[in-house]
């Protein structure tokens, strides 16, 4: 009887796997077993992190938006800030993301003052004309 040669799907499939793990450290990066957990971690972490991402690139957007509204308010001596400002862009229904706005506002604060100021005026007026 001749000797069958075998393991060429099982050694396919573990070539695959090292060549994922190829820039893990240590024993992680050689042995298949250690190769395998590392690399169901390595998932987790990565979906997990591009939510976390989402959130970060958020909250960014909203300081920096909150931090050029409320330096323009100090000079105005007028109480106004960043969900007083999204809340007037939704009555007046700019539709504008806070990634917009916050690149807006690195870029070109002034545009950013212009459409608060104008957003600020029409609801002052507003109020006003309700009131009497």
């Amino acid at each position: 009887m001749t000797r069958i040669r075998r393991g060429y799907i099982a050694r396919r499939r573990r070539t695959k796997i090292r060549l994922f793990a190829s820039s893990f450290r240590g024993a992680h990066s050689r042995l298949t077993r250690t190769i395998t957990q590392q690399k169901i971690r390595a998932l987790v972490s990565a979906h997990r992190d591009r939510d976390s991402k989402k959130r970060n690139f958020r909250r960014l957007w909203i300081i920096r938006i909150n931090a050029i509204i409320r330096e323009r308010v100090v000079e105005r001596a007028v109480s106004y800030s960043y969900s007083r400002f999204i809340h007037d862009l939704y009555k007046r229904q700019l539709l504008l993301n806070r990634k917009i706005l916050a690149q807006i506002a690195i870029s070109n604060k002034n545009c950013l003052y212009m459409i608060s100021n104008e957003i600020i005026k029409e609801v002052d007026c507003k109020e006003s004309s309700e009131i009497i």
